[in-house]
């Protein structure tokens, strides 16, 4: 019951920010996004530790505790500035070339033009919910695969921004056939996949020195089909935002019996790079090293 409340004060305050930032200017919005961010970051402890803790773990020696707060403080406030652009889709979804450039795209084309789709894999890095929205803006037929939201309403609400953008959702709990079907019919299928979710089927790959689970889907998915994986991201440049296309990663040699974990290895190295360079644009609170390769013995 406790829950029940709290997710229902929630969502009512998250449509209430959905009307109040479709009243401002987008510039004032995103501003004011990083503001709410910023004050996020002071309240919420507990993910501020959390943060704090794993970027700790990931720079330990090579960053001081001042440089540290930095980024943790910035990660928020790139998280709240996402949040009031998502919240202004419906005024800016006409003018998506206005506040993003796109390096590489010709990859994707490229790749298009065998007659099969391709899997782009991105991580919670920068908005990376504009990824698949732009695509879909440009006439490519896109869609992503996503985990059902707990909150029914929430749910409903995030469903309805995607498929106003033009983007189609896939959930984690449909049939994998409706993923390759994709596909095969040459759509563009975006799967992000840097977080550890110990209920799916994964391997322990290295991410900055420590053993990572890490979903071992995408490299199967996109063998069973023969289709490359290509890694795909967005940065934040202040008010406006890049998207790099990453060389595909065709899945083309299994003779080794760790081929899965070779080529989710080969993703995952491109993700950390992208966090080494933009430590500020990744979300940092989510517990990436939690499964040990223990906890799977014993399973």
């Amino acid at each position: 019951m406790k829950y029940r409340f709290r997710r229902r004060i929630l969502y009512t305050l998250l449509i209430f920010a959905d009307k109040f930032f479709l009243l401002l200017p987008y510039r004032i919005a995103v501003a004011l996004g990083s503001i709410c961010g910023r004050i996020v970051y002071m309240l919420l402890g507990r993910y501020r530790r959390l943060t704090l803790r794993h970027l700790g773990i990931a720079f330990n020696g090579s960053m001081t505790q001042k440089q540290i707060r930095k980024i943790a403080e910035s990660v928020f406030m790139n998280l709240g500035m996402g949040l009031a652009e998502i919240l202004s889709l419906p005024k800016i979804k006409k003018k998506l070339d206005n506040i993003i450039d796109i390096e590489g795209i010709e990859k994707i084309d490229k790749a298009l033009s065998v007659g099969r789709g391709v899997i782009v894999l991105s991580a919670h890095f920068g908005n990376w919910e504009l990824i698949s929205m732009y695509f879909a803006s440009k006439g490519y037929p896109s869609n992503i695969v996503a985990t059902p939201i707990y909150y029914e309403k929430y749910n409903e609400w995030v469903s309805f921004l995607r498929n106003s953008m033009g983007v189609r959702v896939v959930y984690r709990t449909d049939s994998p056939r409706k993923l390759i079907r994709l596909l095969k019919d040459g759509e563009l299928l975006g799967i992000v996949a840097d977080q550890d979710i110990d209920n799916l089927d994964g391997v322990f790959i290295d991410f900055f020195g420590r053993k990572a689970y890490t979903p071992s889907g995408p490299v199967k998915l996109a063998h069973s089909v023969g289709v490359p994986i290509i890694p795909m991201f967005i940065v934040r440049d202040g008010f406006r935002h890049k998207i790099y296309v990453e060389d595909p990663i065709p899945i083309d040699d299994t003779s080794d019996s760790d081929w899965v974990v070779k080529y989710t290895q080969k993703w995952s190295n491109v993700i950390e790079s992208y966090i080494k360079k933009y430590p500020e644009q990744w979300v940092w609170m989510h517990k990436r090293w939690k499964t040990k390769p223990e906890d799977k013995l014993i399973a």
